[in-house]
């Protein structure tokens, strides 16, 4: 690595304008002492979040030229090694002697892409620096480099699409309580958001260009975080995993099954594959598995998972959206609304199944979600899960659609635009 290269890309990204900034209910602390690290799945926006963080340092007096500002999947950076990152400090201490002996503010991006960084991170935390703000796209790597360099001197933040909440702030809608048109818009606005997503560019991005914008996000995860980054030998086989896991949100995952339908079209793979290529998928974020809430491990490991995807529209190039059942689309909402607060989650499992259980070892709320109520063997089906045995005591059942019901004692009835613009649910 030369350090003169490293100046021009510093002194690129001072002089780059800040990009339009809307705002997420996420804000990073500034103050907090520790190293700051932000996961998720490419393009949820932990980019923006750190371009944030460096507006708000800025407004609070920060001058410029004391923010590093890196993306380590910078190709000019390339081959990296940990021995260049001392080069870094150097060229930024070369561009602005005048800066010397004032605190220093770290912003690097996918650090995953530098090999040896949580050393390198944790002697700068040592040295008493500023800031430091990291982004990573690999749950994995990332926990297990905080947990060997950086343990006890990091908060950690996941980033996920955009909420429902987020969402409507995107679009300058603004639910008005007890306003008729305000709520008939917000739940119009629910049925677009179960159509384009929570990806903020595609969000913003014209209809018309969403689904190049979407085929050019999933080939970006394919071949970035699960073909180069884990070596694969079967790149076909993970295609094919990758394909069924975002067509087919909000459903039951039950390996043997997809191992005997990959055999049988003749793709060659072990269980062990399988196995590993499924982990894969979790660690880049792109799917989150759901064990059955059962306090026996041996029962949890015996039942099928059930697989909820980060955001439904990635399943479009491989399957039209229309094709993609809007009430599975609704269930992974209403999943991922309780993911973004807390990974203690299940469901209940056999005939009479429940969605969703929040605090999965020892039950709080069991959810149901259906489209619409108005068929009465769908009401009778939701509504007796709900009543099942070791029921907790907060049942509730979301729908689109509530067609006038009036549920039984005990069970909450909610409409889904509702509950997703609710804190906690």
């Amino acid at each position: 690595m030369d350090k003169e290269r490293i100046k021009y890309i510093l002194r690129e990204a001072e002089q780059l304008p800040l990009p339009p900034i809307r705002p997420r209910s996420l804000q990073l602390p500034l103050g907090s002492g520790k190293v700051v690290v932000l996961v998720g799945i490419r393009r949820s926006g932990k980019t923006f979040l750190l371009f944030d963080t460096l507006r708000r340092l800025l407004a609070e007096g920060v001058d410029r030229r004391q923010v590093v500002m890196l993306s380590f999947e910078d190709d000019r950076l390339h081959p990296l090694r940990a021995a260049d990152y001392d080069l870094v400090l150097q060229a930024h201490a070369e561009l602005h002697p005048e800066m010397a002996g004032r605190p220093r503010y770290f912003l690097f991006d996918e650090v995953q892409a530098a090999p040896g960084w949580e050393r390198f991170v944790r002697r700068l935390h040592d040295t008493r620096v500023g800031g430091i703000f990291l982004t990573g796209s690999s749950s994995h790597l990332l926990a297990r480099e905080i947990a060997t360099g950086l343990r006890g001197r990091c908060l950690s933040y996941e980033v996920f699409p955009l909420s429902f909440a987020e969402y409507l702030a995107f679009r300058g809608l603004v639910p008005e309580r007890y306003s008729a048109p305000a709520e008939a818009a917000a739940a119009a606005a629910l049925d677009d958001y179960l159509e384009t997503g929570g990806l903020p560019e595609v969000v913003l991005a014209e209809p018309a260009l969403r689904p190049r914008v979407l085929k050019e996000y999933t080939d970006l995860v394919f071949y970035r975080d699960l073909v180069e980054r884990h070596g694969l030998a079967n790149p076909a086989v993970m295609r094919e995993l990758l394909r069924h896991c975002l067509a087919s949100p909000a459903s039951l995952l039950n390996p043997h099954k997809l191992y005997q339908d990959f055999r049988s079209r003749g793709l060659a793979l072990g269980k062990d594959t399988l196995y590993r290529y499924l982990g894969f998928l979790e660690e880049a974020f792109v799917v989150f598995t759901v064990p059955v809430a059962e306090r026996s491990v041996r029962k949890r490991a015996m039942q099928p998972k059930k697989l909820h995807v980060v955001d439904w529209a990635l399943g479009y190039p491989y399957r039209p959206g229309a094709m993609i059942d809007r009430g599975r689309k609704l269930e992974n909402a209403v999943f991922l609304h309780h993911r973004r607060q807390r990974d203690d989650l299940g469901y209940v499992g056999g005939s009479g199944e429940v969605d969703l259980v929040v605090g999965a070892a020892s039950p709080e709320a069991w959810i149901n979600t259906a489209w619409s109520l108005a068929d009465d063997d769908t009401w009778e089906r939701e509504t007796a899960a709900l009543a099942g045995e070791g029921a907790p005591p907060l049942r509730v059942l979301v729908a689109r659609e509530t067609a006038g019901r009036e549920p039984p004692p005990g069970i909450h009835l909610r409409e889904a635009w509702r509950y997703l613009l609710a804190e906690g649910g």
